[in-house]
Parts: structure tokens; sequence; C-alpha cells
């Protein structure tokens, strides 16, 4: 035996000990790699393509106003679950359109809707205080301590949580510290619907244009009392008895517009003695006119005016007293000729 023998030995022994392990981990890989590849092939579940597709064309705000956990579930809802194509509300009529093409049906109407805050208080200047708050400046935080700092206690609370989770940027504050609404920036996500912890935001038809700014159901008194801007609903009734097509009701003291039922002529607005409703269109509102030319007297537009503005005999051109004309364009739509319109 030479001198070198045992470290030739020793090398041999060592060498051993490590490649073993090696090739056995080896094996193991490749045996888990063919197992895993495997069950791959077998439990694959395929994704429908038109998911990804839809996913595409949503524009991916995840606001959930779809009733879906954001763009991705509300498109596998559209492709696996059947829902329909027109509830993205930030996508609009486009993305309705677009993801009817994908899916091979029709989309659908699509109706515009915007944020509006049933309260014209929580400005710096129109709100009365109950106590100097110095916590978390968040409504949320601030309406569970006593009620909330604000002396309405059903009122705008001020600490813009509606702002925070607008993610378009459609809420905006003015000079006097009031939360206003840009109905163009507006997607009716309904971000600000949740995050107002006082549910004093709803979305609303865009094409309704006269609101109750209060959401107060304290009685007359009471509400006067703890009303910053002193414009808060009473809950008299005027407003229900003089509308025409009986829209507004009143509910724990509070008047509420049937928004399916509005024809948005403003006469709530007008005899509200507190000014406790919004009319957007104020004086502006237009008038109908009927084409005598085309009239056919078929009496359809008269039976229709909620305010009896339209007269004339059968099969004779109609005519409309523009002062009692309230321009709600009932009978615009319901004229089978087309022969009514709006100056």
């Amino acid at each position: 035996m030479t001198p070198m023998t045992p470290f030739i030995i020793l090398a041999a022994s060592m060498t051993s000990q490590i490649v073993t392990p090696v090739i056995i981990l080896g094996a193991m890989g490749l045996i888990f790699g063919l197992v895993l590849a495997f069950a791959a092939k077998v439990f694959t579940v395929t994704v429908d393509p038109r998911v990804e597709q839809i996913i595409s064309v949503l524009p991916g705000a995840n606001c959930g106003a779809c009733g879906s956990a954001g763009c991705s579930g509300y498109a596998d809802s559209v492709v696996n679950g059947g829902a329909p194509c027109n509830l993205c509300a930030p996508g609009g009529a486009a993305v309705a359109k677009a993801i009817a093409g994908i899916m091979g049906t029709e989309a659908g109407a699509v109706e515009k809707k915007v944020a509006v805050i049933h309260c014209s208080s929580g400005g710096r200047d129109n709100t009365k205080w109950k106590y100097a708050y110095k916590g978390i400046e968040s409504c949320l935080s601030a309406a569970s301590i006593a009620g909330g700092p604000n002396s309405c206690s059903w009122g705008c609370i001020g600490f813009n949580d509606c702002v925070k989770a607008c993610m378009f940027g459609a809420i905006s504050i003015d000079e006097s510290g009031m939360r206003v609404i840009d109905p163009e920036k507006c997607t009716a996500c309904g971000a600000c619907v949740k995050a107002c912890p006082r549910k004093l935001i709803e979305l609303v038809p865009l094409k309704n244009s006269v609101h109750i700014k209060c959401s107060s159901q304290d009685k007359g008194p009471l509400a006067r009392q703890s009303c910053g801007n002193e414009k808060p609903c009473l809950g008299c009734g005027i407003c229900s008895r003089k509308c025409p097509v009986q829209a507004i009701t009143i509910e724990n003291n509070l008047a509420r517009i049937d928004y399916a039922k509005c024809v948005n002529c403003g006469i709530c607005a007008t005899v509200c003695p507190s000014g406790a409703i919004l009319d957007l269109l104020g004086g502006r509102r237009k008038k109908a006119e009927i084409n005598g030319e085309l009239c056919i007297g078929c009496t359809i537009c008269a039976k229709s005016c909620p305010v009896e503005a339209i007269s004339g005999e059968a099969k004779q051109a109609h005519k409309i007293d523009r002062d009692k004309c309230v321009g709600c364009e009932v009978c615009v739509g319901k004229c089978p000729k087309q022969a009514i319109k709006m100056t």
C-alpha cells in the first residue's frame, strides 16, 4: 500500500456520499415534475377567452358599482354567471356596447345616473355645532361620538369622507365648505354613497332635476332649529299635495321623491315654504308647443297631461296653454305623430 492509498480511499468514500444523494434528489425531482405536469394537464381549468376580452374593455376602476368584486369579477360574472352587459357605471353605454359585442348580445339601455347629496348644510358657514370635535377628521369617526358634532343629527358632518372616496374627482368643496358634485365627472360608481355614514347620498337619473336637499326626520320646529342654513324639510306635505303626478310622499316628517314618477315640473320647489327642494332648471324650463299641421287630434296628449294644459276637440288640432304648461315633456313622449316639441 502506497502512502497515498488512504487519501484515495477517503476521496472515493466522500465522492460516493455526495453523488448518491444528488442522484436520489435528481430522480425525486424528475418524478415530482412529471407528477405536477400530469396534474396540471388533468386538472387544468379552461378560462373562457371572453373574460380577458371583457377585462380589456372595462375602465379598470374596480369600484364595485356592478355588484362584483372588481372588474375581473364582473367580467367573469358576465361570461359565466349571466350578468347583464350594462352594469359598469363608469364605462357607461360605450363599455356596455363593447361587452355586448364580445358576448354577441344586445347591450340594453344604460340610464346615466349621478350622485345627489340630500343635505344643503355641512359647510363651515351653515352648520350649527354642539361641541368642538378634536378627533380624527372622518365623518364615520365623528358620527360615533355623541351622535356627531353638528346639531342636526341627520345632516352632513363635513369631514369629506365622500370626497376622499371618489376616485374620479367628481366631488369638490366650494368657498363655504359645501360639497359639490360635478355631473360631468360623476360616474355613479356609488363609492361616495357607501362612504357617507349618514346615508345622505343617492344615485339618481341624470335627467331628473328636482331634489329634496334635506334628510332630517325631525319635526318642523326642531328641524329648523337644528339646521344651519334654516332650509330643512318641515314635513308639511304641501309639495306632496301640489305634485301633479303624486311623485312625492311624506315619510317620517320628510318629503321623498319617487324619481320613476317625477316629471321635473318643479312645482314642488315653488311651493316649498322652507326652500328645501332644489330645482336645477329653475326659470329655464321649456314649454310644449303643438304643430297644428302634424296634430291629428287623437287626444292622447290631452289625456296624459298632468296639469290639464292641453285642450281641443277630437280629430282637430289641439292647443297648449303655456301658462299652465310646466314643461314636464310627458306629452312629447306620448304623441304618436311627434307633433309636439319643447320651445
